[in-house]
């Protein structure tokens, strides 16, 4: 009995989340002072042109990071709310924000990276992003409108339309050098049907908006923040930054030798 209790009182959880989200999400697109579009005008942003301006600063620091992948972790080693989207070793993932909080010791791998970083106002998360060949993220739609993202585009495969993003009824292609800015709320999935890797610096920052939307955009951060979601990966990623800064010395020692 107890355990049917348990079991109906989740389910009525899970129902009033997801209807407290609809409604949050169309306060914060009312309140939004950017278009409500699954794709947005670059120029709206003015404080990412820097990463075009210098990405080839950043591909040097992804270069030096991804020297060895396979010591990477997996996006779902880190946040393994992500295991449906998330298989095997194909996608992987070097934090250097999480939930608005910076990871030092990533940052200070990456200073040049970091230094970009610190310009853009309200930024919540930014990672390097690397999909293998052939591997295909399925359709899914991230957890708020109060947040848009980014992706600068670092190492894209030669054949460049094989390798693309959809978001609600748009194509996203990558080029190296280049941003996009989407809404990651609408359903999006990416295919990688080439034979080459794909890498990106991913960002999150917060979405324009008037007061009210700022307000109720901060406390629905706050609340995520309380949940085992965000400490979950939280506890993970400094695990990681633990095994990669003893990697990353052994790296440097035998660079030098």
């Amino acid at each position: 009995m107890a355990a049917k209790k348990r079991s109906w009182l989740g389910k009525r959880i899970v129902r009033f989340g997801k209807k407290a989200r609809f409604r949050l999400g169309r306060l914060l697109a009312a309140q939004s002072t950017v278009p409500n579009s699954p794709v947005l005008d670059l120029a709206l942003f003015p404080s990412l042109v820097p990463l075009e301006a210098h990405w080839q600063e950043i591909r040097a620091e992804f270069d030096r990071i991804y020297a060895e992948p396979e010591k990477l972790p997996s996006f779902h080693e880190i946040s393994p709310d992500q295991k449906r989207i998330s298989k095997g070793g194909h996608w992987k993932a070097f934090v250097l924000y999480g939930f608005g909080e910076r990871s030092e010791r990533n940052c200070g791998v990456c200073p040049k990276t970091a230094a970009l970083l610190a310009g853009i106002p309200h930024l919540q998360s930014a990672w390097f992003s690397i999909i293998g060949p052939h591997y295909h993220i399925p359709a899914h739609s991230g957890v708020t409108k109060g947040i848009l993202r980014a992706h600068l585009g670092l190492k894209v495969p030669t054949d460049a339309e094989r390798c693309s993003m959809r978001v609600d009824k748009e194509k996203i292609v990558w080029r190296e050098g280049r941003c996009v800015v989407f809404d990651d709320s609408y359903d999006h999935e990416v295919s990688n049907d080439t034979d080459e890797t794909r890498a990106i610096l991913l960002l999150d920052f917060d979405r324009p908006m008037r007061p009210l939307g700022r307000a109720a955009h901060r406390f629905s951060i706050w609340a995520l923040k309380q949940s085992p979601y965000f400490r979950d990966a939280k506890r993970n990623m400094i695990a990681w930054e633990d095994r990669f800064e003893a990697n990353y010395h052994a790296w440097e020692t035998a660079a030098r030798s």
